[in-house]
């Protein structure tokens, strides 16, 4: 489905980022794995789930929030393959104080966490776009998530330690509209622009969390990551070369 297609992923080293390119790869594209950390991708490059992939896999250190760092990304990818066919925004920038409850968010650290992500993802989108204009093609694909588009339901996490962020709310359903802003103003330029909003995602909740957001669900409650990038997958692919601004929700149900 993905043959021959060169695909960037940011935020490569997470758990979403690994199945992305994992399901990129068995669809026999080629893929540049992008991280803050350098670290994360050294060792995503040596990963068991990679290695017989590693001449399709390219690692390339990026910062979203940097226009030099995305412009030197899209140069090198460009003079190696000649040609890049999408971007799947993933990354997810935070600073430390990201997760604390409502009562105690105050407004620097909001703003930052904002900045860092929604800002993230548009200097992403703005500086790709403009060169997939002049390449006369190309697929953005940015993450979002389902708290984009429904009110948190804070009973699920009620007896745990968790919590459903305010900043993460504000953001994913920020970067929902600013796909739709996008894909408005490239619609006649051969440049797809779309959303994709999961559900939770398995990582290792504790069995009181999982039952309470499984019963919210239609069959199979939480997803796999590889839920997600198969879905990923077929939004980027020219299966979907008709769906345009759009957000896809993967979620069994949990939204209904």
């Amino acid at each position: 489905m993905l043959r021959k297609k060169i695909i960037i992923v940011t935020g490569a080293a997470g758990l979403i980022g690994k199945s992305l390119i994992k399901t990129f790869l068995e669809y026999n594209a080629i893929v540049i794995a992008t991280d803050i950390n350098q670290l994360a991708l050294d060792k995503l490059r040596e990963h068991k789930d990679f290695i017989n992939y590693k001449p399709s896999l390219y690692c390339l250190n990026l910062n979203i929030t940097d226009k030099a760092s995305i412009l030197k990304v899209i140069q090198t990818v460009k003079n190696k393959y000649g040609k890049i066919d999408a971007i799947i925004n993933n990354a997810y920038p935070k600073n430390k104080a990201f997760g604390k409850k409502l009562e105690d968010v105050n407004y620097y650290d909001f703003s930052e966490n904002l900045s860092l992500n929604i800002g993230g993802y548009f200097l992403v989108t703005q500086q790709f776009c403009i060169f997939f204009k002049k390449q006369g093609h190309g697929v953005v694909l940015n993450m979002a998530s389902i708290y984009g588009v429904i009110p948190p339901r804070f009973n699920v996490y009620k007896g745990t330690s968790m919590t459903m962020p305010v900043e993460y709310a504000a953001i994913k359903s920020a970067i929902i509209n600013l796909t739709k802003y996008f894909a408005q103003y490239y619609k006649k330029s051969g440049i797809r622009i779309n959303a994709l909003s999961p559900g939770g995602v398995l990582d290792n909740q504790s069995n009181a969390f999982l039952k309470k957001y499984n019963d919210q669900c239609s069959s199979k409650g939480m997803l796999h990551p590889k839920d997600i990038s198969q879905a990923a997958a077929f939004l980027i692919s020219d299966d979907s070369v008709y769906i345009q601004g759009q957000n896809l929700i993967v979620d069994d149900g949990y939204s209904l």
